[in-house]
């Protein structure tokens, strides 16, 4: 689904762990911890979450107030925009820890039009370096889209031909570039996905996992478990199958199985940042959403 696309859909249609050892696609082991009173996790928000009619300073001070502790933001092609959203981050004490790449859908990295693709990379080289300003280690990227035009092979070795032009410059900024799971048609399993970021060698592609996305096609559990230290960031939205459509909905109102993910999450030891991805809202709105994050994912009362 276009980044446009499942922006307006969201908005529209919005109103304890295992005894034994995890052992990934690749082989690794991965001790089970004992359910814990709370977990480890950086609550995040993304910034088109906040009120657009607000300042930078305004959004970053809510965003802080109402419970959050990151933030991920936009990639921001004006300089002097990028360094005010600096300065307003810094002040309200609110880490920007993120980068969501903007150019991927419409300029997909997987394109047989090399001017398509320049614009990608252009963009992506846009993003690392915002990231590098912002003090962000990781920059979510839509690797590939399969469509009429671009078959799923081609998808997959075109991608990876092109993301590996951006490892030097992600290396030398020392940020990560995660795959995340979308509705693109493209690594439609965990194992998949993981096979696919294995295949670069490198410690700087990983994955972003949306907890939402999957669910059309399997469960966030078993990707979590799947993924296991590959994932790096995480985004929290849910999901809501009827018998005859599908919606997306607030966080706790859609067929989320919660307490498993957060058994999947504290199996593989994840302490990253969680960054909830919902339409935006005002103050009350999103200290509600702050509060379904603590009860839902991080076990707190």
């Amino acid at each position: 689904m276009k980044n446009e696309s499942r922006r307006e859909f969201l908005k529209t249609s919005v109103g304890a762990a295992c005894a034994a050892a995890i052992v990934t696609s690749a082989g690794e082991s991965i001790a089970a911890t004992p359910p814990a009173e709370a977990v480890a996790i950086k609550k995040g928000i993304w910034m088109e979450m906040l009120p657009g009619n607000l300042s930078y300073a305004d959004q970053m001070k809510m965003a802080r107030e109402v419970g959050f502790e990151v933030m991920q933001a936009p990639t921001q092609p004006d300089e002097r925009k990028a360094e005010e959203l600096k300065k307003a981050a810094d002040a309200a004490g609110i880490h920007i820890d993120s980068v969501m790449n903007m150019d991927h859908w419409k300029y997909p990295m997987s394109s047989s039009d090399p001017a398509v693709v320049e614009k990608s990379l252009a963009g992506m080289r846009t993003s690392l370096r915002n990231a590098k300003l912002w003090g962000a280690d990781v920059v979510l990227l839509v690797p590939a889209v399969v469509n009429g035009e671009t078959s799923y092979r081609d998808a997959w070795t075109r991608s990876q031909r092109e993301i590996r032009k951006l490892l030097p410059l992600a290396e030398e900024l020392k940020v990560m570039i995660a795959m995340e799971e979308v509705w693109n048609k493209f690594l439609l399993s965990p194992l998949e996905m993981a096979t696919y970021i294995d295949e670069f060698q490198s410690p700087y592609v990983k994955a972003w996992f949306d907890v939402g996305n999957c669910v059309l096609y399997g469960y966030p559990q078993d990707w979590i478990r799947t993924l296991g230290p590959r994932i790096v960031k995480v985004h929290l939205k849910d999901f809501k199958r009827n018998k005859d459509s599908y919606a997306w909905v607030n966080l706790g109102e859609g067929d989320i199985d919660w307490p498993a993910v957060r058994e999947a999450f504290a199996a593989i030891h994840y302490t990253g940042s969680a960054t909830v991805e919902l339409p935006a809202g005002d103050e009350a709105y999103l200290r509600d959403v702050s509060r379904r994050v603590d009860r839902l994912l991080l076990n707190r009362s």
